[in-house]
C-alpha cells in the first residue's frame, strides 16, 4: 500500500527512512504548537483554541501535502504572519480577532484563485529578488521586536516623550530609554523575573542552536518553561493533568467574520497576508523540493502547481479552524536531510501534529518569556536573507532598506512592502533602467499608490 501511494522505490527510499524523516521534521517545527498560542493570545483568543487550531490545521494540511502531492513538506501557521495577525488584532487596540480571521480566509480564497490562474507564478517572477529577500529580513525584525516585548527586554509605554533623566530611569525600573516619537521605550530590568527567565532561555536556546541540536527551539522552550517554575513565572494550576484533550468549549472553529472583514475595508490587511504568503511559500516550496531532488534541471516539477494549490487551500482551512495563515515550513529540510523524499515523510509529520492534541494542557503552561527566545532566534534566521541583497546598487539597496526598516518601525508589514515596490519602480525609472522593471511591477506600483493616496485609512 505504501509503495502504491508514495512510490518509495522510485525515489530510492523506504518506509523506515521516511518515518524517521517525518519525526525529525516534527521535532524541528513543533515549537509552533507552543509559540502560536502565546502570540495570538494578545488578540484575546483562547490559548487552548489556538493550540487546537494549530495542531489540527498543521496536521491535516501536511497530510494532504503528502497524500495529494507526494512531497516531504510540512505546513503550519507561519511565523511572521502570525505576528502580523496579532499586531492588527491586538486586544483593545486593533480589529476583533474574528474579523482578522475573516481577512485571512479571504486572502486564502484569493490565493487559490491566483494559483489556479497562474498569476501567482507570474507575481513571483515580477517582484525582484532584492525585494523578496528584504521582505524576509523585515519580517524577521518584526518577529524579533515581538520577542523582545514578550520577554520584557523592551517595555513600550505611551505618553509624551521625556528626556532620559536618572529620575525617569529609576522610576521605570530600566537602565536606558530611547526617545522614539510619542513612545517611551525602556530596557527592562533583570530584577523582573520575566526578563530574567527570557534571558536564561535565550542563552540556553542559543547554545543548543550553536551545537546544532535537532529540535533546539522546542527543547529551549521546554527547558525555559521548567526553569520558570522556581522563578514563579510558570504557573501550574491545582489538579494539573499533562495529557488531556483541549477544552472544546471555547474553540474558534468557524468563528471568522467575513462580513466584518469586508465592511471594515481591510484590503490592505488582506493584501499583506496574500502578498507575504506568496513569496514565503514559493521560496520554501522551491527550496525544499530542490533539496530533495524533486525538481528538474530548470527548477520545475509537474507537482509544484499541486503543492501550491494545497498550500493555498491550507490558508483558508487554517482560518476556518481559528488560526493565522498556514504555510510551508523551511524546517521541512531537516527531514529531507534525514532522507525524506516522499509524501510519507509529510504524512508522518502530520499524524504527529494530530497526536500532539493531548498536550494542550502543557501548552497552556508555557509563559511568553519561554517562547520569546525562539522568536528572537527565528528573527535571526530570517535576517540571513540580507546577504543576497546588492546594497552597492542604490536602485536595489534603497528599496530593500526601506522595506526592511519600515516593517518593525511602523509596526506594519504592508508599509514595508509598499515602500519597496514604489521606490524600486521609481528609482529604476529615473536612473534610465526602466527596462529592468517587470510590467506587472508597474501595475503593483499604481495599486499601492492608489491605496495610500486615495483610500481611507482603517
Amino acid at each position: 500500500m505504501l509503495e502504491k501511494l508514495f512510490q518509495l522505490r522510485k525515489y530510492h527510499t523506504n518506509a523506515r527512512t521516511e518515518v524517521i524523516a517525518g519525526l525529525t521534521t516534527f521535532m524541528t517545527m513543533a515549537y509552533i504548537l507552543f509559540l502560536n498560542p502565546n502570540i495570538l493570545a494578545a488578540t484575546g483568543m483562547d490559548k487552548n483554541a489556538v493550540f487546537f487550531a494549530t495542531a489540527v490545521s498543521a496536521g491535516l494540511v501536511t497530510i494532504a501535502m503528502g497524500l495529494l502531492v507526494n512531497y516531504p513538506i510540512a505546513l503550519a501557521p507561519g511565523m511572521g504572519l502570525n505576528a502580523y495577525f496579532a499586531a492588527v488584532a491586538a486586544q483593545h487596540v486593533g480589529m476583533p480577532w474574528q474579523v482578522a480571521l475573516g481577512a485571512v480566509f479571504i486572502s486564502g480564497i484569493l490565493f487559490v484563485l491566483l494559483t489556479v490562474t497562474r498569476i501567482r507564478q507570474l507575481l513571483v517572477v515580477a517582484v525582484p529578488n532584492s525585494i523578496k529577500r528584504a521582505i524576509i529580513v523585515g519580517i524577521g525584525l518584526f518577529i524579533t521586536m515581538l520577542g523582545l516585548k514578550m520577554a520584557e527586554f523592551m517595555v513600550i509605554k505611551a505618553g509624551p516623550v521625556i528626556p532620559p533623566t536618572m529620575e525617569a530611569l529609576s522610576k521605570s525600573g530600566g537602565i536606558a530609554t530611547l526617545r522614539f516619537f510619542e513612545w517611551n521605550i525602556f530596557l527592562g530590568s533583570f530584577a523582573n523575573p520575566v526578563t530574567l527567565l527570557a534571558l536564561i532561555g535565550l542563552v540556553i536556546t542559543a547554545l543548543l542552536m550553536a551545537r546544532r541540536i535537532k529540535g533546539a527551539l522546542l527543547l529551549g522552550i521546554i527547558l525555559t518553561t521548567l526553569i520558570g517554575i522556581p522563578l514563579g513565572v510558570t504557573q501550574i494550576p491545582a489538579n494539573f493533568q499533562p495529557f488531556a484533550l483541549p477544552d472544546f468549549s471555547r474553540l474558534a472553529v468557524g468563528k471568522l467574520d467575513l462580513a466584518g472583514a469586508l465592511h471594515m475595508g481591510l484590503w490592505t490587511v488582506i493584501f499583506t497576508f496574500t502578498f507575504v504568503e506568496l513569496f514565503d511559500t514559493f521560496g520554501t516550496l522551491v527550496g525544499t523540493a530542490g533539496k530533495a531532488g524533486l525538481l528538474d534541471e530548470n527548477g520545475q516539477s509537474p507537482r509544484l502547481g499541486r503543492a501550491m494549490l494545497v498550500d493555498a487551500c491550507g490558508v483558508a482551512f487554517g482560518a476556518l479552524m481559528g488560526t493565522s495563515t498556514v504555510t510551508a515550513y523551511i524546517e521541512s529540510t531537516a527531514g529531507i536531510a534525514e532522507g525524506g523524499r516522499t509524501g510519507l515523510t509529510a504524512v508522518t509529520t502530520g499524524i504527529l501534529f494530530l497526536l500532539a492534541l493531548i498536550l494542550a494542557p502543557v501548552a497552556g503552561l508555557i509563559p511568553g518569556a519561554a517562547t520569546a527566545p525562539a522568536l528572537i532566534i527565528v528573527g535571526l534566521l530570517m535576517a540571513q536573507a540580507i546577504k543576497g541583497i546588492d546594497f552597492e546598487d542604490f536602485t536595489e539597496g534603497m528599496p530593500a532598506f526601506l522595506t526592511i526598516v519600515l516593517m518593525p518601525f511602523t509596526g506594519s508589514i504592508a508599509n514595508g512592502i509598499a515602500a519597496g515596490i514604489i521606490f524600486y519602480s521609481l528609482l529604476k525609472l529615473v536612473s534610465g533602467r526602466a527596462r529592468e522593471v517587470h510590467w506587472l511591477m508597474w501595475i503593483l506600483t499604481v495599486l499601492v499608490l492608489a491605496r495610500y493616496l486615495f483610500l481611507a485609512e482603517h
